[in-house]
């Protein structure tokens, strides 16, 4: 992994946290029939608690700051879905691209803009 470990990390844990996002808001909104949005909100937030404690612990091993971290990680998962909404408004509108290139296009986009604040911001080794 050498070079790239903190990458491809991150990318093996944002999957498996985007997994457990879409089982967590299938079963509220399919099983608890919560609403849509409620669902997806309740959905995300467990996804990103979840991505912050696994790369917390295993990626970027730093135990320190952790509400304050855990703050700008939540950010910047929102931020994320800002910037892939509007990449995804652009390329469908605009662009007039296929939703499925848009889509993917966001999500690399995404994921590099979010890894890299994430490792220079949030998991940033603090020297006294």
């Amino acid at each position: 992994m050498g070079k790239f470990r903190h990458l491809i990390l991150y990318g093996l844990i944002g999957s498996f946290s985007a997994g457990l996002d879409f089982v967590v808001f299938w079963c509220l909104s399919q099983g608890a029939k919560l609403p849509v949005l409620a669902a997806n909100s309740i959905s995300v937030l467990v996804g990103i608690t979840v991505s912050f404690c696994l790369n917390r612990t295993f990626n970027f091993k730093v135990k320190d700051r952790t509400a304050r971290r855990f703050l700008i990680f939540l950010s910047v998962g929102l931020a994320g879905l800002c910037l892939s909404n509007l990449i995804l408004w652009v390329g469908v509108g605009p662009l007039q691209l296929p939703k499925v290139v848009a889509k993917l296009l966001s999500i690399v986009l995404v994921v590099f803009f979010q890894f890299l604040l994430n490792k220079y911001v949030t998991f940033r080794t603090v020297r006294s």
